[in-house]
């Protein structure tokens, strides 16, 4: 049986976040654990209530999502971060993911569409809306030539373990079934993980799996 998911909502609009509210609090699985109106005041409900997965508004006062999703990663939060928002552009949804988070939705996104990809992501699983794949595949097909060398520079300051780690992300694999392909621990898959955020200056997984990509190792 799946663990209950703790969710924080940060948006500044309170109709949307009583939307929200209702929708997930369908779900017995789901549990809302505190809601805030900007991003400083994200930051400190964060901290004080430990969620699983933030769904982050992007344009708030005080401080607006993307630089409260990168104060997080900065600060070591484990929180995943799904940005929510009632638009997207290329740069937009490249920023989001640079600052760590792992999900990008619009907020037209169905109900049953929404509560899924909150279950994915406390799963670590990237989540983005279909306009935002389309983005992001478009973005990789208008990348300069030379993308598959630098990709293969960069991975190759990689232990062979951690190349092993970081190509088994790139087929999708969690860190449970990594674990179960390269006969490793757990916690053993999650060091390596952690050096390849730092080696590959990755913000997420995504990030691990289109570098992979790009050198055709996958």
């Amino acid at each position: 049986m799946d663990l209950t998911v703790r969710v924080a909502i940060v948006d500044d609009d309170a109709l949307v976040r009583t939307g929200l509210r209702l929708i997930l609090g369908g779900d017995p699985a789901i549990e809302i654990v505190g809601e805030a109106g900007d991003g400083r005041a994200g930051l400190d409900l964060i901290g004080r209530a430990t969620p699983d997965v933030v769904l982050m508004d992007i344009r708030m006062p005080l401080m607006d999502g993307l630089a409260a999703t990168r104060a997080l990663q900065e600060r070591g939060d484990p929180a995943r971060v799904i940005v929510l928002t009632t638009f997207d552009t290329d740069e937009m949804v490249l920023t989001a993911l640079r600052h760590g988070a792992t999900g990008f939705l619009l907020k037209d996104t169905p109900p049953a569409e929404l509560v899924a990809a909150v279950r994915r992501v406390a799963r670590g699983e990237p989540m983005l809306s279909p306009s935002v794949t389309a983005q992001l595949i478009a973005t990789v097909i208008r990348a300069p030539d030379d993308r598959q060398q630098r990709a293969q520079t960069v991975l190759g300051q990689l232990t062979e373990r951690e190349t092993e780690v970081a190509i088994a992300i790139g087929r999708g694999l969690s860190n449970a079934e990594i674990a179960a392909e390269l006969f490793m621990g757990v916690a053993t898959v999650k060091t390596h993980v952690g050096h390849l955020f730092t080696k590959l200056n990755a913000a997420n997984r995504v990030h691990i799996a289109r570098c992979v990509h790009d050198a055709g190792l996958v």
